[in-house]
């Protein structure tokens, strides 16, 4: 592909944009530079003309596709009725009950914009219902970029410290110390250490991906998910499960349908709506029902935004039906087969693993995945230059 354009447009960028781009976690996908003109289907044509297929999937929104006439007509009728009331409209509504037929703890339903907002929201109800302040979250797992939760999500073996006792390592300069205070980081796949952890029954949730997809697509133990469910519901604890990425991508019921564990509170992002600005906080009622006027407060002006729910409902009507995720299964399991049959003919080491929908090439290590740290063993300079090739 010729940069030539690409990097006009990035210099300009840079000229506009803090950091010349709007999101940190853009400015090092691979190929750059790269400035994308449009989408079709599982394509994108950058500026210079070039089609690449989004494997990345615009970094997990993207599901049904880059254009689905569905979603895309739903959007422009509601468009024609207007942009926005600061009231309820029936999208809403509709886009709720599709969630509570769809995920197995949707008791209650609120609709937000963004993933990092939601997790904020559950923390809230978490505390106020139990009266205690602690959250537990484990080394490697990314719930949003703020001071209380960017923490020990990618940090080094040497700043992480012994494997079963990670330190709490701060995502980035700038940061609150005072805001991790109130965070606990404990390795994932370990009960026991989860166990000894909520004896002291003074933790308010336990916030886990329950596939940690935000790191090497690492599938939880058996029995793991199962038990963290039990100790949680003797010790009076929270179960959130961050469905940011899992949610609406491994099934319509999200990884707790496939697993077969129901949290109390779950959140959800990026699939929801196919790239609309749509996150959901989901769960029990009595929990969901605490955030009324003079108790929990969680507002937002685009909160249930009458565009995103109209594109909402169109996309949970088209996942429903099933059809999407047999086609994903089908082609992500030729896809991971294939490339681990490539690397191996090559004499490359490479653990392949995860879900059709969301899976993880290793690269140096064939080794089963089964945390963190295990993690680190392979060789990521080695993965960038697969990908930048």
């Amino acid at each position: 592909w010729s940069s030539d354009v690409c990097s006009s447009d990035l210099a300009r960028g840079a000229k506009v944009l803090g950091g010349g781009t709007n999101s940190n976690f853009r400015a090092g996908v691979s190929p750059t530079p790269l400035v994308i003109d449009r989408g079709e289907g599982a394509y994108l044509i950058d500026v210079d003309g070039n089609r690449h297929v989004d494997y990345y999937c615009a970094m997990g929104p993207i599901i049904l596709g880059h254009n689905p006439p569905a979603v895309i007509e739903a959007a422009k009728r509601q468009l024609d009725k207007g942009i926005i009331f600061a009231s309820q409209v029936e999208a809403e509504f509709e886009a709720g009950e599709l969630v509570q037929k769809l995920v197995p703890c949707a008791e209650r339903v609120r609709f937000a914009g963004s993933g990092t907002e939601v997790v904020q929201a559950a923390f809230r109800l978490a505390r106020a219902a139990t009266g205690r302040n602690i959250i537990v979250k484990f080394e490697g797992h990314y719930h949003g970029w703020l001071d209380n939760v960017l923490l020990s999500v990618g940090p080094t073996a040497e700043a992480g410290g012994p494997a079963d006792a990670p330190n709490l390592v701060p995502g980035s300069p700038g940061m609150d110390p005072l805001a991790a205070k109130s965070v606990n980081v404990l390795p994932w796949n370990n009960l026991e250490k989860l166990k000894e952890r909520l004896a002291k029954r003074d933790v308010a949730a336990v916030i886990m991906e329950p596939a940690m997809c935000n790191t090497s697509a690492i599938r939880p133990k058996d029995g793991y998910l199962e038990g963290v469910r039990q100790v949680c519901t003797e010790t009076g604890t929270i179960l959130i499960f961050d469905e940011v990425i899992t949610g609406f991508r491994v099934s319509a019921g999200g990884a707790q349908k496939v697993l077969g564990v129901t949290p109390d509170l779950c959140t959800f992002g990026k699939a929801i709506a196919n790239g609309f600005p749509v996150a959901a906080i989901a769960g029990r009622a009595d929990l969901m029902d605490m955030m009324v006027p003079g108790k929990v407060v969680h507002g937002g002006t685009y909160n249930g935004h009458p565009v995103n729910m109209a594109a909402t409902v169109a996309v949970l009507k088209e996942l429903q039906k099933g059809d999407v995720y047999k086609k994903i299964e089908k082609q992500g399991k030729r896809l991971m087969d294939g490339i681990g049959t490539i690397l191996r003919d090559h004499q490359v080491p490479n653990r392949v693993q995860g879900f059709a929908g969301i899976f993880h090439v290793a690269l140096g290590t064939s080794d089963p995945i089964t945390d963190y740290r295990d993690s680190l063993k392979a060789d990521k300079a080695r993965y960038v230059k697969l990908t930048a090739a």
